[in-house]
């Protein structure tokens, strides 16, 4: 009982582990340890007993013995508190386990990006707080990943909000498509953005052009209004399960982009190596998101990481002069009147050192002799040059004293385009974006938005008009409003009740012409339209409902109606759950909302598509109908 004692009085140690009765939160301490996190695991290495009990020494690192601790841990007579007592008595474990104990083969899923209050300090982690972050098996995973019913389906244009179905309208005129099929429509989508990705697949796989994202950072003080305070596993897992449904999405010749913060963009390029494959990777864009130094801080925090990845770069490798942007004449002058118009001198030589490429450059002005740097070549051969030098395309300087330069005139700058940097300090900076949001909504809604201007760099590098960009973490919707006024198609992905508040009103105020951002740059009028979809709920409103409640008599009230109305895990025994009612009442309120949830199955969050008949769903005729023109099923 020693180690146990000295277990229990090291954990005791870290206020978030202890309930407000004095009780260690066992299921806390479990999704520590199944995470590897480095607060807990160092709490186990200040004790000479725990670190000889659940660690092994390899060539002088020690190795956390997870599997030990967790197996010390499940025992029955250890750490007993109130709420294990209970899950023991209604007997909600598979094969002697507590489903949030077993961590088999695992597709992640995390409530915080289901129910997740926003804005979530690390601090406001120290409270007792639902154990929303859910990893389920592979064998519980049944239809968790089908396609989901559309409900609430609405269309937005010029002329306002009007719902997309009317029981006169036929199932083919709800969406608009190409000669391919393919919808045309701007689409928002309200929902868990995993689930969404894969109801996407039927209609859009192999067809997005450009992904652009701005997931949590992982910071738990990012623009997002997500909890996103996971460790780095789970942040891990959680970008990965939607990166490779992303990936199914996007064209042979499509590109992504992925915002991250120091914290996570060095994680994030190993896992996005593993998913987009090493030979893919195109850059790592650094972009100066702000001006301003923190004082206080031992190094200022100034810029933002852009991880950029070809589905495959073979096909850019070939066709780099689709991957440009637009040449904005700046620097270019016609000092001496050619009649070819402006120009820009560039160098004439290059690196690297070619044979045909070495030879002797006189300047007719001074009688200098010039040749290549050691290592470097001139831009063309001999008789390339005496061809230039006759066109008047040759220069020495802007006086006529230096070396050899190469006119570059704008017209033929236009229609070649200008090659990307990897360091973008001429851009806006997130102070505009937000100064952008205030002036549509009169208040900050967002913390450091991107600016407008930046995502018109990535799309105007990416993408030509008419293609379709995708934006799963569409937040305060600036991907898509600046997709909107650049003529591109878009789909955005929220599952926040702010996407009705924020990113739906901003594209409002865009069709209606406002004139922020990049409004003036690109001419715009505003017109347009989008459509916007929700993914049906079944048990997340549940969900919700226990989320929000407020005491006991509420969660009481809506285990009534679970009973009736949900989808429970099949191994839930009703007869059990009510034998210890008593037991669930002498509960933490947080403990209550936790095992409800528990309770639920996950694969029944949304109304699967496979649902869409059954009467126990309550389509209504306009989500079916709507549902069946999205995927094109056949009556």
């Amino acid at each position: 009982m020693k180690l146990y004692q000295t277990l229990e009085k090291q954990i005791k140690k870290e206020p978030n582990y202890v309930s407000d009765n004095g009780e260690i939160k066992k299921w806390v301490v479990l999704n520590k340890a199944q995470n590897f996190d480095e607060e807990l695991i160092g709490l186990l290495l200040e004790d000479s007993d725990l670190k000889e009990k659940f660690f092994i020494k390899v060539k002088e690192v020690w190795v956390f013995k997870q599997n030990l601790f967790i197996q010390f841990l499940e025992q029955k007579n250890y750490l007993n508190d109130s709420y294990t007592q209970f899950k023991n008595k209604v007997g909600l474990t598979i094969d002697g386990k507590h489903l949030k104990q077993r961590n088999e083969v695992s597709l992640v899923w995390p409530f915080k990006d289901c129910i997740l209050e926003g804005g979530q300090s690390r601090e406001e982690d120290k409270r007792e707080e639902i154990f929303f972050n859910e990893v389920l098996a592979q064998d519980e995973i049944t239809e968790l990943l089908d396609p989901k019913v559309l409900t609430n389906a609405k269309r937005f244009d010029k002329e306002g909000e009007k719902a997309l179905c009317h029981s006169e309208q036929s199932e083919e005129s709800l969406f608009n498509r190409n000669e391919n099929g393919t919808i045309t429509d701007n689409l928002i989508i309200k929902g868990n953005n995993l689930l969404a990705l894969h109801s996407l697949k039927k209609e859009f796989a192999g067809k997005v052009k450009l992904i652009y994202i701005d997931p949590p950072y992982n910071t738990g003080n990012d623009g997002f209004k997500y909890n996103d305070s996971f460790n780095h596993s789970t942040w891990l897992t959680f970008m990965k399960n939607r990166l490779l449904v992303a990936k199914l999405l996007l064209k042979n010749n499509g590109v992504i982009f992925i915002s991250l913060d120091d914290r996570e963009a060095h994680y994030a390029k190993v896992l996005c190596d593993e998913v987009f494959g090493y030979e893919n990777f195109l850059s790592d864009i650094i972009w100066n998101s702000t001006k301003s130094v923190t004082n206080t801080a031992i190094i200022s925090n100034s810029h933002t990481h852009t991880l950029v990845y070809f589905k495959d770069k073979n096909y850019y490798v070939k066709n780099r002069m689709e991957f440009r942007l637009q040449e904005d004449g700046i620097g270019f002058s016609n000092p001496d009147n050619d009649a070819r118009g402006v120009w820009k001198a560039d160098p004439f030589q290059v690196g690297g050192w070619r044979p045909n490429q070495q030879y002797e450059i006189k300047n007719p002005n001074t009688g200098i002799v010039y040749k290549p740097n050691v290592g470097c070549s001139w831009k063309n051969d001999f008789t390339k040059y005496k061809e230039l030098l006759e066109d008047n395309r040759i220069v020495f300087g802007v006086d006529g004293n230096a070396g050899p330069q190469r006119k570059r005139f704008l017209s033929e700058a236009m229609e070649r385009g200008k090659v990307a940097k990897t360091i973008w300090d001429d851009l806006e900076t997130t102070t505009n974006g937000t100064q952008h949001l205030k002036s549509l909504f009169s208040n900050q809604v967002f913390s450091n938005p991107k600016p407008e201007g930046f995502i018109k760099r990535i799309i105007e590098l990416a993408t030509n008009e008419n293609d379709i960009i995708l934006d799963y973490h569409l937040g305060s919707g600036t991907t898509a409003s600046t997709a909107h006024k650049m003529n591109r198609q878009y789909i955005g992905i929220e599952q926040m009740d702010y996407i009705e508040t924020v990113a739906v009103e901003r594209l409002k105020k865009v069709i209606d012409g406002e004139q922020g951002g990049i409004s003036k740059s690109v001419n715009w009028q505003g017109g347009g339209s989008f459509i916007y979809l929700e993914l049906k709920k079944y048990n997340q409103t549940f969900i919700e409902k226990i989320e929000e409640a407020k005491d006991e008599k509420t969660l009481l009230q809506i285990w009534e109606e679970m009973k009736e109305k949900s989808f429970l895990n099949y191994n839930v025994d009703l007869q059990k759950q009510e034998q210890y009612i008593e037991d669930f009442k002498t509960l933490s309120l947080q403990e209550q909302k936790q095992h409800l949830c528990e309770l639920l199955d996950k694969n029944q969050l949304y109304v699967n598509l496979s649902s869409l008949n059954d009467g126990n769903f309550e389509c209504t005729p306009e989500e079916q109908k709507v549902t069946k023109a999205f995927y094109q099923l056949k009556k």
